[in-house]
Parts: structure tokens; C-alpha cells; sequence
């Protein structure tokens, strides 16, 4: 048996969190750049906003309703994310984060007396410890769990939990259940079944095994595989280190100062290599990349990049920074506004297995190592940015972000107070 467990429209729970008042009231989270909502409570869609909506196209909407909107905040919505993920651990020896908000608990081996008190029991100690609701399904393969879980947002009455496992209830979700919601089937897949007459997940279930081999490969034999019962989607509990990191973001306002740009650049390369030394991995190039408003015809256009490549494998704080504002300022180019840039670094390989150059300063490496590895002590104390290079400026990207929340877990400055009278 499988788990999983979802957190019920995430971003806008982790907002509520903080704000109760605002429980039973429609909330929506936008996107960098206050661009589209990314999230809505159950009671914003119900007034008809959709995901990805622009924000000026549904202003009046907001205006009129009274819908509470917040700017993402992703430093609250990680911290949360790693509050439930620890409590799911609490459940299962073995959690497979998929998303920020999902995850699979692997059930297999595990004696469970009932299985849907079991996942009650999840969802309600999560929403108990950490404030988020979350749907818990639990199902004979990973496919059907994940519509075991979004039953319990459909039904209330299941009380945040689902246990899918007799041959005649699964039938019987299965033929209520579109095929285009099922986890797998991507839109190209939509498009060939619809022509086939292909409505529902039971449809799909019932093709002939051949059929599907040939139409739609292995991936979708696996999911046709899952909603017959049988599992074959592997569960993954250890996370595998990414192969490049991608730090990048879109201006509130063109930027035509190339000092303002670099401080920029700085702050996403600190972030980048944040990121880096999380999983334990180095950096042999980086590319730094910056680019002007392309949906100006009117105004002069440019894409500039720079690419870096490191005399040895790095993952410190200071060379990698350094490095970012150099390139920075060789790409810059007057008479520009620059609407975009980013850093991307790429050919990791895993601290554990970097064999040092025979020309490295063991004594210069290990003092540049204790300082990175204070860098990240200091951050983790008293939250990230608590310390900064003097590039980065005040340590903050430059988007449009009025809405935005405090940093309620992660900031001193910003932890809730409460008064007793």
C-alpha cells in the first residue's frame, strides 16, 4: 500500500496559517512580480478565479468579493513544506517528497489495523501541528493514491482521509474520474484518447494492454499498470542531487544602472549556491545571463551571457559570487534597461567525491571552507540573509511584492507576538 498525502491549496493555507481571520474567506497567493494568482482557497475559485489568471484581469473581482491577496512568499511556504514533510516521517520509514506540498509514504511492510483511521489520523495530526489541511489517500499503487487524496478534497465528509482498495470502489471512482486529471497522462496523451473516445480513468484502465504499449509507450503502460491495482512506479525516498541550478528573475522595473544589475546577479548567485552546498554538490561552470524587454519593440533590445568556468570544482560562497558580478559587469551594456537575468550553474559533481587540484593551497582551501561553512551556520541561526556580501546591497530582489506576507518562521524580526492581557 501506498500514501499520499497533499497539502489542500497550499500556499493560501500558509498564509491562513498566520491570518486566521481569514479562514472562510477567499485568498489568493500571486506570482513573482505580483503576475497571476498561483494559488486560491476553495472559496476564491468558487467566485471563478482561475489558476494562472492575470492579477489585473480579476482586480475587479478581488475589489468587489473582498479577496485577501498576498505577494508568494517562498521562503513561508518552504519552511512550512519542511514542518509537514517532518511530520509525515512520524507515520512511514520511507516519505518520497514529490512536490512542495505531496508526498508519498511508503506503506509496504507496515501492519495497519485500519488503513483509513490510519490516514485520518495523518492528515488530522498534520493540520494539528503544523495548521495545514491535508488529504491523505491511500491505495494499492502510487496513481490511485493520488486520487484517493483528491477524493478527500471533493468530500468532506472523509475528513482529510481515504483508504481505495476494494476492486468494486475503485471501478466505481475510476468511471466518474477524467482522464486528463489522472497523474501521468500529460496533454499530447489527452488529446489521442479524446480522439479514441477516451473520457475517464476507467476507460483508459480497459484498454487492451497491447494497445496501450504501442499508443502511448512505457510511461503510460506504467499508469494503465497503477489503475489496475498493480504498482510499478518506483518509490524514491532519496532525492537525487540536480545537475544544474537555476537562480533567475523577472524586474518590477527596467534596470539601467549596471551597479544595481550586479548587486542583482550577486544576490541570485548567493542563492544559488545556497542551494549547491544543500545537496552536498560542487560547481565546475556558471553562466550568468541578462536580457532586455522583448515585448518593448520601441526600445533597444540585447541578450547578454557570460559563461564561467572554474579553474577547480567550488562550492564556495565567495568565489562563486565574486565570479557572478564579474561576468555581471562584462555583459552589461549602456543605453539598455534590462528587464531579466539570471545564474545558472552547471557540471556538479558531489562534494564526496572532489579530488583537489595538486596546485590548491590546502591551507588558502580549508579557511575559505570554514568560512562558507560559518556563512551557512549564521543563516540557518538567524535565517537566511541574516548575513550578506557587501555586492548583494540589502539582499533583496528586485520585484514587485506588495503584498507579501511576513516571514513569520524564518525571520526573528518577523515572528508572531502575542500579548496576554
Amino acid at each position: 500500500m501506498f500514501a499520499l498525502a497533499d497539502c489542500n491549496n497550499f500556499f493560501a493555507s500558509c498564509e491562513r496559517v498566520f491570518r486566521p481571520d481569514l479562514n472562510g474567506k477567499p485568498v489568493i497567493v500571486l506570482s513573482n512580480n505580483d503576475g497571476c494568482a498561483v494559488a486560491r482557497s476553495n472559496e476564491a475559485k468558487a467566485l471563478g478565479i482561475k489558476m494562472g489568471d492575470p492579477y489585473f484581469k480579476i482586480r475587479h473581482i478581488v475589489e468587489r468579493y473582498g479577496v485577501a491577496v498576498f505577494s508568494s512568499n517562498f521562503a513561508l511556504y518552504g519552511d512550512m513544506s519542511h514542518r509537514v514533510q517532518e511530520v509525515l516521517h512520524g507515520f512511514a520509514p520511507s516519505v518520497e517528497q514529490y512536490s512542495i506540498d505531496e508526498a508519498f509514504l511508503d506503506l509496504r511492510g507496515m501492519h495497519i489495523n485500519d488503513p483509513d483511521a490510519f490516514a485520518k489520523s495523518i492528515s488530522a495530526t498534520c493540520r494539528r501541528c503544523t495548521g495545514i489541511p491535508v488529504s491523505v489517500g491511500i491505495a494499492p499503487s502510487k496513481t490511485l493514491a493520488k486520487i484517493a487524496s483528491k477524493l478527500c478534497k471533493q468530500y468532506p465528509k472523509l475528513r482529510g482521509g481515504c483508504y481505495m482498495h476494494r476492486p468494486q470502489d475503485i471501478e466505481k471512482v475510476l468511471r466518474k474520474f477524467p482522464v486528463a486529471d489522472v497523474w501521468g497522462i500529460g496533454r499530447k496523451s489527452v488529446k489521442k484518447l479524446e480522439a479514441m473516445n477516451i473520457r475517464t480513468a476507467w476507460d483508459y484502465a480497459m484498454l487492451p494492454e497491447n494497445a496501450v504499449r504501442k499508443q502511448f509507450a512505457l510511461p503510460g503502460w506504467r499508469t494503465w499498470t497503477e489503475l489496475r491495482g498493480t504498482p510499478c512506479i518506483e518509490f524514491e525516498d532519496m532525492i537525487e542531487p540536480k545537475q544544474s541550478i537555476c537562480v533567475s528573475r523577472s524586474f518590477a522595473k527596467e534596470i539601467t544602472d549596471p551597479e544595481l544589475l550586479s548587486e542583482q546577479v550577486a544576490n541570485f548567485a548567493e542563492s544559488a549556491v545556497q542551494k549547491l552546498r544543500y545537496q552536498q554538490s560542487m560547481a565546475l561552470e556558471m553562466a550568468v545571463f541578462a536580457f532586455t524587454n522583448r515585448f518593448k519593440e520601441n526600445s533597444p533590445q540585447t541578450f547578454g551571457s557570460r559563461l564561467v568556468v572554474f579553474p577547480d570544482a567550488t562550492d564556495d560562497h565567495r568565489a562563486i559570487v565574486s565570479a557572478a558580478v564579474k561576468a555581471a559587469r562584462e555583459l552589461w551594456g549602456a543605453g539598455y534597461g534590462y528587464k531579466k537575468a539570471g545564474v545558472v550553474i552547471t557540471k556538479l559533481i558531489q562534494a564526496c567525491d572532489h579530488v583537489g587540484s595538486i596546485f590548491a593551497d590546502p591551507e588558502s582551501d580549508s579557511r575559505d571552507a570554514r568560512l562558507s561553512e560559518s556563512i551557512d551556520a549564521i543563516n540557518r541561526t538567524y535565517g537566511r540573509g541574516a548575513i550578506l556580501f557587501g555586492v548583494q546591497g540589502d539582499g533583496r530582489i528586485k520585484m514587485s511584492r506588495e503584498h507579501q506576507s511576513p516571514h513569520y518562521t524564518t525571520l526573528w524580526s518577523d515572528i508572531p507576538k502575542a500579548s496576554v492581557k
